[in-house]
């Protein structure tokens, strides 16, 4: 069987924004936010200060994994430009989606712009790396949201939130029901299973409740880190990715690494293995492959 990872990202500089300031490489895989706080953000053995197209391949054939999503946030820095450069070079192999903070001033010329190369976009929301680190809270079913949600869904595209985590301002299960609701014909995709933390069971509950919708998917990157501390094989992650499983159902969740970030304490046959197990081998056809497909690379 071969894998579609449907949440990962790539970058040549990173720029990355957010609550803590800017976040700047530094030797060694590391990098430093404006506070003075110093990461690990890639494995020393898959860069310095960069983590390429061309490494993650690498990476992606040594798993048998055949395509990847190319996500975009606030942590990293936008990079639209050459996340356009990578998939129209690897057409086969990447989809990528296109990101801007839509309280630019000129955020409808860039969205003109981007909608010549993307079919795809991400609105990271968090309030730690996305948009609501910078900005203050604001309703994701906002007048102004969904007017760039009409245009996206008017292209047959897809939009993907970061939502941040229960009790976050940016956190709005309601409005992505609405958004899904308003735009029936636009597909719509949650990142981190909508980022519970290890005491949030009741709240993911009613989040995917909530966004039981049609049109309405998750992806599951990541989920081991946001209920930290944890060892694997991450037993509270997958409690809740088999409860989500119950409640929205195998047809609507996609397998993703988060990589390369994730990679620094656990490998990629780790975070493949770990989410394998909680499925049959039908559910492991959607999950892992089928699903990424249809919504992005078909």
């Amino acid at each position: 069987m071969s894998y579609i990872d449907a949440h990962a990202h790539v970058f040549e500089q990173l720029c990355g924004f957010g609550a803590d300031g800017e976040l700047r490489a530094l030797p060694g895989g590391k990098a430093v936010w404006a506070t003075g706080e110093v990461i690990d953000l890639i494995p020393p053995s898959y860069g310095d200060t960069t983590f390429s197209a061309e490494r993650f391949l690498s990476v992606m054939d040594a798993h048998n994994v055949e395509k990847a999503v190319l996500l975009q946030g606030g942590f990293l820095g936008f990079a639209n430009h050459y996340l356009q450069e990578v998939a129209m070079q690897y057409p086969t192999r990447f989809r990528a989606a296109a990101t801007f903070d839509p309280y630019c001033r000129n955020a409808q010329k860039i969205l003109d712009n981007l909608q010549k190369s993307f079919s795809i976009f991400k609105f990271e929301m968090s309030t730690g790396c996305g948009i609501m680190g910078s900005h203050p809270d604001f309703y994701l079913d906002n007048t102004l949201m969904m007017g760039f949600y009409e245009q996206i869904a008017a292209k047959k595209g897809v939009v993907v939130f970061d939502l941040g985590s229960p009790g976050d301002g940016s956190h709005q299960p309601k409005a992505i029901r609405n958004i899904a609701k308003q735009f029936p014909t636009l597909e719509v995709v949650v990142c981190h299973l909508a980022s519970p933390r290890r005491q949030h069971r009741a709240e993911l509950t009613d989040a995917l409740q909530t966004m039981k919708e049609g049109n309405i998917h998750f992806d599951l990157a990541a989920l081991h880190h946001k209920v930290r501390p944890e060892d694997y094989p991450f037993p509270t992650a997958q409690k809740f990715i088999t409860l989500a499983k119950n409640i929205v159902g195998s047809e609507h969740l996609m397998w993703g690494t988060d990589a390369p970030s994730t990679l620094v304490q656990y490998s990629y046959q780790q975070l493949l293995d770990y989410q394998l197990a909680l499925f049959s081998e039908e559910e492991q056809a959607l999950v892992f492959h089928d699903n990424a497909q249809r919504l992005y690379f078909s």
